[in-house]
């Protein structure tokens, strides 16, 4: 018996050893892994397990198959991170299509994960994430790809290229490599991807350092008013300014660059998403793909919570619901947010706009209907006027407060 997993899937295993078999065509390919500690980088160079050096903790390379004895990893490694890499003895070698994972552990069936195809010419892809889970382990269906190659990838797991300008085999890594593990947070994929980002990134991560979430993990999602009094902003390109600082702050919680975005109009709510790689004007392009409308806000709830579950993350998620006016459906949202409660979701509404807020600022004014998981925050009719780090600061505080609950 066989399953398939989806991209951003998880799936529990039991104890004992599992195996990571890659099978490509048209490629060769190399397979290497990292072990992780729980900042989510390498705790020297012994962490980067390939065929030079096939066996570390309790994690074994052979061939093109990585596998991990769950029971003699060591405490210290949060998460086994299982890489294909083309060959960079073969010229001009990239991924297009991509490589078949397969999972098997014996007595359980075979799990398979085939990530969506790749175009941007991408030399390395990250296939899955073997991680902890309370006293168990899970493995996550990733698909990262990484046009930037090993260095890419070296850089973000922690590993310090000495020579940026030349482009390391999986054998020439740990020789030029040093861990740099210790960094609350790696921001050079914003540098890299969007470095107009980087200053609004440092001022989240510091908001984060102070509340206490340095290194804490969660899946960010962006909820925007469409309704017809948002017009204005969003022709002054404020709506923009607000998402990108959103983005910014996701490049701390969420390190795949990439922020769901759902449009709250009287129409179903149109999902889409903002990216490291596309941001600069990505507001403008979508919201005209939108009609003008009352805000649903329950329907835009009901459309984040669907994708959040239907992604399998096991990260909490943190919605960032930018709010205009108050919402017509205020029955429906109420009910979402208490049936939402145990789902590890968090709700920031953020009152950004001309109209009136009063629902959103009392929902936790009354002792006896007070919702944990829901904060309010007002950032004036316009956030971008808002100094850095006093909008990060409001922004995280409430949802800091409930991940330490």
């Amino acid at each position: 018996m066989t399953t398939s997993l989806l991209k951003g899937q998880n799936a529990v295993l039991s104890a004992g050893p599992v195996s990571f078999t890659v099978s490509a065509s048209g490629l060769a390919v190399d397979v290497s892994a990292l072990l992780l500690g729980p900042d989510g980088k390498v705790r020297g160079d012994d962490d980067l397990v390939f065929y030079n050096q096939p066996k570390h903790d309790g994690v074994s390379l052979s061939g093109q198959t990585v596998t991990a004895d769950l029971q003699r990893l060591p405490a210290g490694v949060a998460t086994v991170v299982v890489v294909a890499s083309a060959d960079p003895l073969q010229p001009e070698a990239v991924f297009t299509t991509a490589p078949l994972l397969s999972i098997t552990q014996p007595g359980a069936p075979t799990q398979t994960f085939v990530a969506p195809d790749f175009t941007a010419g991408e030399t390395v892809v990250v296939l899955a994430e073997l991680y902890r889970r309370g006293d168990g382990w899970k493995v996550r269906a990733v698909g990262q790809d990484y046009a930037s190659g090993l260095a890419g990838l070296a850089t973000d797991y922690g590993v310090d290229i000495d020579d940026p300008g030349t482009e390391p085999s999986a054998a020439s890594v740990p020789a030029q490599a040093q861990s740099t593990a210790g960094t609350a947070v790696d921001l050079s994929k914003v540098q890299r991807q969007a470095p107009g980002l980087l200053e609004p990134a440092r001022q989240a991560g510091h908001a984060l350092t102070q509340t206490g979430l340095a290194g804490r993990r969660a899946a960010v999602y962006l909820v925007l008013d469409h309704d017809w009094h948002m017009k204005e902003l969003y022709e002054s390109f404020a709506v923009q300014a607000f998402a990108e600082r959103v983005l910014a702050l996701s490049a701390n919680l969420d390190d795949d660059g990439t922020v769901p975005v759902i449009f709250s109009s009287g129409q179903e709510p149109f999902l889409e998403e903002i990216r490291l790689d596309n941001y600069r004007g990505r507001i403008e392009q979508l919201h005209t793909q939108v009609d003008w409308g009352w805000g649903n806000v329950a329907d835009a709830m009901r459309r984040a919570v669907s994708h959040y579950q239907e992604s399998g993350a096991s990260d909490p998620a943190f919605v960032v619901i930018q709010v205009g006016d108050e919402p017509w459906d205020k029955a429906e949202a109420r009910s979402l947010l208490q049936n939402t409660a145990a789902l590890g979701m968090f709700w920031l509404f953020v009152g950004f706009g001309r109209g009136k807020l009063a629902f959103y600022k009392n929902l936790n004014a009354s002792a006896s209907a007070t919702f944990n998981n829901v904060a309010f925050y007002e950032a004036s009719k316009n956030p971008g006027a808002v100094p850095g780090e006093q909008f990060y600061n409001g922004l995280v505080q409430a949802f800091a407060s409930w991940m330490k609950a």
